[in-house]
């Protein structure tokens, strides 16, 4: 089978060479717009969150029958002829709950306990602190924005400093009681937290879920966490929220100079753990399809449900 891969590092170049010999592969280090320029007659395609698949990236893959995307997040392949072929699609599910929720205590703790100004001053030989006085998250009211992966390990964190938890979800899931987590409306969850995790998937329905009037609920002193995508929040408010915000995705890159801000490049999920995760899980999921056998995270039936609902919106 004729396979290329999109956005690739060594490492991966290394692992499905070794994993999927005697197939006929191809690597490359760019976006798939940025590297098929011509017709190719890949059989299956894999890549990651910066190759957007269009209609007219589609066009020149006339033999393709199976997509992968690398990535738990699939809004980057949104388009009509990838649904209308019935092609197979697939993404990585539930590799980057440990690497991404651990992320985002980080860039809490670095906003409630200033650690790295203290370390850059350090550095500098300054060792005054008096400005640096910071906060406890033991008692503080911790709210979680689903309930996935992520969601749910930010919740066993969260319960392990000690902190109340709160969570809005589409679904409630087990770890609701195991936890004691209150599960509240989206309204109550924002009114009530002190600190504010995002662990949504961007979608339809939740594209710019924090809107001015949601926004408008938040505790002043309140520290929202967006470690999800930035789309979730609307794009005006990245600068106009008086609130520490930890970031790790953000639809405005004009908010990163801003005091109040905290920004990391899209980072949460790169640990050695997460990324050998997503590999062997991409890798079942190629074999699965090349054995004719159902995919472990097929996303077909829920990318055509999504589709004939939003068809207006999908390019």
């Amino acid at each position: 089978m004729k396979i290329a891969f999109f956005e690739t590092k060594p490492e991966e170049k290394a692992f499905f060479s070794e994993a999927l010999k005697g197939h006929e592969l191809s690597f490359f280090e760019g976006t798939i717009q940025e590297e098929l320029k011509a017709e190719a007659d890949y059989e299956a395609v894999s890549l990651f969150v910066h190759s957007r698949v269009t209609d007219e990236i589609l066009q020149k893959l006339p033999k393709l029958r199976y997509l992968q995307t690398r990535s738990t997040g699939y809004d980057h392949i949104k388009c009509r002829a990838l649904y209308e072929r019935g092609l197979v699609v697939s993404n990585v599910a539930g590799y980057g709950g440990p690497a991404v929720a651990e992320f985002a205590f980080s860039l809490l703790l670095n906003a409630t306990r200033h650690t790295h100004v203290a370390l850059e001053r350090s550095k500098q030989g300054i060792f005054d602190y008096s400005d640096l006085k910071g906060i406890e998250l033991f008692g503080k009211r911790l709210g979680i924005l689903g309930l996935g992966t992520i969601g749910q390990r930010m919740a066993y964190i969260g319960k392990g400093f000690g902190m109340e938890l709160c969570a809005w979800s589409r679904t409630k899931k087990p770890i609701v009681d195991e936890l004691g987590i209150d599960f509240l409306s989206l309204d109550e969850v924002l009114s009530e937290s002190d600190v504010l995790m995002i662990a949504l998937p961007l979608t339809p329905a939740t594209e710019n879920l924090i809107d001015e009037k949601r926004a408008a609920l938040l505790k002043k002193e309140a520290i929202l966490v967006n470690v999800a995508r930035g789309e979730i929040i609307e794009k005006s408010l990245y600068t106009m929220l008086p609130n520490i915000l930890c970031l790790d995705v953000t639809a405005d890159s004009a908010c990163v100079s801003r005091p109040n801000v905290l920004y990391t490049p899209h980072m949460a999920y790169y640990t050695r753990e997460a990324l050998r995760r997503i590999m062997e899980i991409s890798l079942r999921n190629l074999e699965a399809f090349i054995a004719g056998k159902p995919l472990p995270n097929c996303l077909r039936l829920a990318c055509e449900k999504e589709y004939s609902k939003n068809i207006h919106q999908w390019k």
